[in-house]
């Protein structure tokens, strides 16, 4: 850090300081969730839809789903009328899209502790959600290291102070300094005592989901539970073409309750499923349906969210890729798809594959968040902090993400054309040859004219010295760590948080720990 960095006494006055102070306070609309006013990109047109729903019920006809570890779901699909041999069960064609049609809602609300936070899953709304699931995580200080839940928390911290980030999301990073059978009560307990936005609940096994409902009911009541959403859960098929116990599991818990979940499955093309987004497309849909189905079976109008994880394999060492644009043309497709069976559609991010937030990260995470928000995702996970294929949640990376999340924000709302948008007066008052800088529309306008980025540096190279000639993610590390210094909790009720604690305790002491 240079002589002129932050907090030296020979910084010049109305430099560093003023600048990063303007940046700080520059107006920033909060939004419980994002409206789109864009029209979604279609790749396919109605024939090349039409032909993979035709290939997606193909699959469940004559190749079906293994659905292993629970004879619940057996039976229900068996009394529904499917083909069950075994564990594998095949669907006449057309009856798991019917199922899913008949009672699937199209658009539900997730309430959070704070009703100002509730988030509308569904067209033509948009909520983004932190990444999820990294073992491990990243700074500039610390570099990687396996995550905690100190980190878990700062994250959960991090992600109620952005006003881009709409949802606390779930495993935002592993603590792996608890027990893997009681981590899901610190998790949990985090997003509820440290935000007051929407979370996600445990699925790593049907107690830890049941665990996380009774929290919820001790939060928002248990009859509440049963007519409105507070938890949304991510349940992953086993792909190709499997469904396993445990996410069966966590699924009926959730169903249940009357909880959502989005069932989606996690597919590196070439491994899990075929090279050719056609085919990707195909076997997502059906295991997405009969995933769906089996939650409609359970209790018929559930909500349920179709998700899509899509991406690509080197196919010469096998490790996946991001940002490439197969899986672009995957997203684009499957957003249609959930469009035309009527229910909300989960899927990109800001991914990549590099292992620092460096210009590959940027690239990569631009090159999946874009078609994202063009396909018109209504749940975006792995919005801010993914780094390393999902391995790594990097805190720099969290606000770089986030930054960009807002500008999506300003995108979606298309061309204003009010009459302040047409902006007809500003320009027959300014007449040829003189520049706007001091027009009246311009000053009435210019607070929030165009969107300001608190990572990107837009001074001389002069102000950038003087500033410390720090990049963006050294930008970043100070914000994240300014965030965190500045964090108030939101406010809880005592008695809950009491209650919440009691059941945590009581529930810890009656098994062992547990490293599955």
């Amino acid at each position: 850090m240079t002589a002129t960095a932050e907090g030296s006494p020979r910084r010049r006055s109305g430099g560093h300081a003023g600048r990063a102070a303007a940046r700080a306070h520059a107006a920033v609309e909060r939004l419980p969730f994002l409206t789109r006013t864009l029209k979604p990109f279609e790749v396919l047109g109605e024939e090349g839809l039409a032909l993979i729903e035709h290939n997606a019920d193909t699959i469940l006809e004559e190749v079906g789903l293994e659905f292993r570890g629970l004879p619940d779901a057996l039976r229900l699909f068996k009394d529904a009328g499917a083909d069950v041999d075994g564990e594998r069960v095949r669907f006449p064609r057309g009856m798991a899209r019917e199922i899913v049609r008949a009672t699937a809602p199209t658009t539900f609300v997730q309430e959070a502790r704070n009703p100002a936070n509730n988030v509308r899953i569904g067209d033509p709304h948009t909520v983004f959600a932190p990444a999820y699931g990294s073992p491990f995580v990243r700074d500039l200080d610390g570099g990687r290291r396996y995550g905690t839940i100190e980190d878990f928390r700062n994250f959960v911290k991090l992600a109620y102070l952005s006003p881009h980030l709409h949802h606390s999301g779930g495993t935002v990073c592993e603590p792996v300094d608890l027990p893997v059978n009681k981590r899901h009560f610190d998790m949990v307990y985090s997003h509820i005592r440290y935000s007051d936005k929407p979370f996600m609940g445990s699925v790593t096994h049907p107690d830890r989901a049941r665990d996380t409902v009774r929290m919820a009911e001790i939060v928002f009541g248990e009859e509440h539970l049963q007519s409105h959403t507070v938890v949304m859960s991510l349940i992953n098929a086993n792909s190709p073409l499997v469904w396993d116990g445990t996410m069966l599991g966590a699924a009926q818990a959730y169903a249940e309750a009357n909880q959502a979940t989005i069932i989606t499955p996690f597919i590196l093309a070439g491994a899990m499923a075929p090279v050719t987004a056609a085919g990707v497309a195909a076997q997502t849909l059906a295991e997405a349906l009969g995933g769906m189905a089996f939650v409609q079976l359970v209790r018929p109008g559930a909500p349920v969210v179709l998700g899509s994880f899509a991406s690509s394999l080197s196919m010469q060492s096998g490790a996946p890729t991001f940002g490439t644009p197969e899986p672009a043309l995957v997203l684009y497709a499957m957003a249609a798809l959930a469009r035309r069976l009527g229910v909300p559609f989960r899927s990109g991010g800001s991914l990549c594959a590099s292992k620092v937030p460096d210009a590959q990260a940027a690239y990569e995470s631009a090159a999946t968040l874009q078609p994202t928000i063009l396909a018109g995702v209504n749940f975006v996970l792995h919005a801010a902090g993914w780094l390393e294929g999902g391995l790594t949640m990097g805190y720099e990376k969290f606000i770089v993400d986030a930054d960009q999340c807002g500008m999506m924000g300003v995108f979606v709302k298309g061309i204003d054309l009010s009459e302040n948008g047409q902006a007809l007066d500003a320009i027959r008052a300014n007449g040829p040859g003189q520049h706007f800088l001091g027009s009246a529309h311009t000053l009435a306008n210019f607070e929030t004219a165009f969107y300001r980025s608190e990572i990107a540096d837009n001074n001389s190279f002069e102000q950038w010295l003087e500033d410390g000639s720090l990049d963006a993610p050294a930008r970043a590390n100070r914000i994240w760590k300014r965030m965190l210094a500045a964090y108030e909790p939101p406010p809880l009720d005592p008695a809950i948080d009491e209650a919440l604690g009691d059941f945590i305790a009581r529930r810890k002491a009656s098994f062992p720990d547990s490293d599955v």
